[in-house]
Parts: structure tokens; sequence; C-alpha cells
């Protein structure tokens, strides 16, 4: 088991140590514990077993009010072949958890794992577009309100991140970092770094004004219209 800083780690490993017992395969954490070092995020955890039942599902449904309260996010239960083969189904969420987690108890079940860029690409495309159309949506629901605009446009911050971070991934970067994935996605589709910044910032938006947002939507929405753009015309290097 890899150490953990977060204090419930052991405790999820013992009780599904104790549910599925010589079943269990590999438990790996994800998330913003792992990747942004909050100690006040939830717990996740991919969890790989060589079988799942339903006797299993009741097990961890009897312990889902403790695992809140301790901080425990609900597990992602799959069987170890189930999740080899969706790989090619859930290219960019499994991708994300590849790219920062920690083994708290098995084999490192990423090793020898390889998603295509071609279902990276189709799925960034899905991503970048279904953004895009929500964007210019939400806009026109905002009915002209800086205040809203400005809500919208904070609230999509973290997701306009990710899509970064997708394109980064597609011309095959390995950073573990997330600031320095996130700058290279948008080194590759020729982004302003000033919008990058000022939308990374968002993601913390105690720090800046409520206002902000709503000065930043013209050229932020260009950004994400650039972003479609690349993803459109983006072929292996």
């Amino acid at each position: 088991m890899t150490a953990h800083p977060h204090p419930a780690a052991g405790r999820v490993v013992e009780v599904l140590r104790g549910i599925f017992r010589e079943r269990l395969y590999s438990v790996v954490a994800y998330g913003p514990q792992i990747d942004d070092r909050r100690a006040d995020a939830s717990l996740s955890c991919l969890v790989l077993v060589t079988t799942l039942t339903h006797a299993d599902l009741e097990a961890c449904a009897s312990r889902a009010h403790a695992w809140r309260r301790e901080g425990i996010g609900t597990p992602l239960l799959l069987p170890d072949e189930e999740f080899r083969r969706s790989l090619d189904a859930f290219p960019l969420e499994y991708a994300e958890i590849i790219r920062a987690h920690a083994v708290l108890f098995g084999p490192n079940p990423f090793d020898g794992v390889t998603i295509e860029r071609a279902d990276l690409r189709r799925a960034c495309e899905t991503q970048i577009k279904s953004h895009l159309v929500h964007l210019r949506e939400g806009f026109i629901e905002a009915g002209g309100t800086p205040l809203a605009v400005s809500d919208l446009v904070t609230a999509s911050a973290p997701a306009f991140a990710a899509l970064l971070r997708n394109i980064a991934r597609l011309n095959g970067s390995t950073a573990r970092d997330r600031a320095a994935a996130t700058h290279e996605g948008a080194e590759a589709a020729q982004l302003s770094k000033d919008i990058v910044n000022h939308m990374l910032a968002l993601e913390r938006p105690a720090a800046v004004k409520a206002t902000d947002g709503a000065r930043l939507f013209p050229e932020y929405l260009a950004a994400v219209e650039q972003l479609a753009r690349y993803v459109d015309t983006w072929n292996a290097r």
C-alpha cells in the first residue's frame, strides 16, 4: 500500500478487503486529494475486483453513510476485465485517473494499459463541442445579466481546464502536475496565455472579483471555439 495522507485511506482498504477478500485486486486513489493535494476533499477510489455481485453491492451500500462521515466518496467499483474493456468508452475519464493517482492496495492496474489516441481524439471532440454548445446556450439564458454571465464562466472554469489537459494528453503529454498539463494543452492549441491564466484563477473564485467572469466571456468563448477548430484538424504527430 502506498502511503496516503488521508486518515481514512487505510480504513477503506480494510473494509474492502473484508467484503471482497481474495477477489480484491487493486484500490487506487484519485481526484482532488491526489491532484490538488486538497486535504479537505473527499477520498475518491477506483476499486478493481475479479468478480462483482449484488451481495457485494449490498455490503458496500451498508457502509455508505459511514464512508460519507469519514470523508470517503462512493468507490468506483469495477471488475478488472470490465475496466480494461471500457478504456475505449471512457478514455478521458480513465486517462485523468492514470495521470494522477496513488495505489492504496494491490498492483498498479495501469501498468501496461494503453488508451488509443483515436479514442482520445473522438472523446475530446465530443467534450469540447458539447462545452461550446452549452457555453453559448448558457450565455443566452443569462439574459445579458453580468452576474449571471460571471456565474456561468466561473462555474465552467474547471471543465475548461480539463479540456486543455485532455488536449495535452492527446498530444502525448505525461505531465502529472495539473497546472503544467493544462498549460501544455493551451500551448498546443495556441491559446492566449492571458485567458488561460484568468480561467485558472477562476477555479478559485474567492481570489477574484465576481464581475471578472463576465468581462472574460468574449475571449473565453473565442478560446473554446479555437479548441473546437484545433481538435477538428488534429492529426497524430
